[in-house]
């Protein structure tokens, strides 16, 4: 992270991952997870189910669903928060490319 001076207030200029910013493990997939889960959110809230309706549309228990639409992602993979997307009428990509780096990145997109 970058600091600067604003205003006399010295400020840390995020990374673009919060989680990397917290200097955690496995920041990079920890961000697709949240995204993933952000969007489940954002699905169920926009479609009007109910926790029982969308545990049975993403083959769920309601217990899980409660605990994704608290942000709590940790239990889940990313292939299964893809898959909920999936049965709740979202497309997904995957998008492969060579990188000039020696290592490359995860990321999630949005339309």
């Amino acid at each position: 992270m970058n600091k600067h001076i604003i205003d006399g207030v010295e400020v840390e200029i995020s990374s673009g991952n919060v989680f990397a910013d917290l200097g955690l493990p496995d920041a990079e997939k920890l961000q697709i997870k949240s995204g993933l889960t952000a969007e489940i959110i954002k699905a169920i809230r926009e479609r009007g189910l109910t926790q029982a309706e969308a545990a049975k549309r993403m083959g769920l228990t309601q217990p899980k669903v409660s605990a994704l639409l608290s942000g709590e992602f940790s239990n889940f993979s990313e292939r299964k928060l893809m898959d909920c997307l999936n049965r709740l009428g979202y497309d997904i990509e995957i998008r492969v490319h060579k990188t000039p780096e020696t290592v490359g990145h995860l990321m999630l997109t949005y339309d």
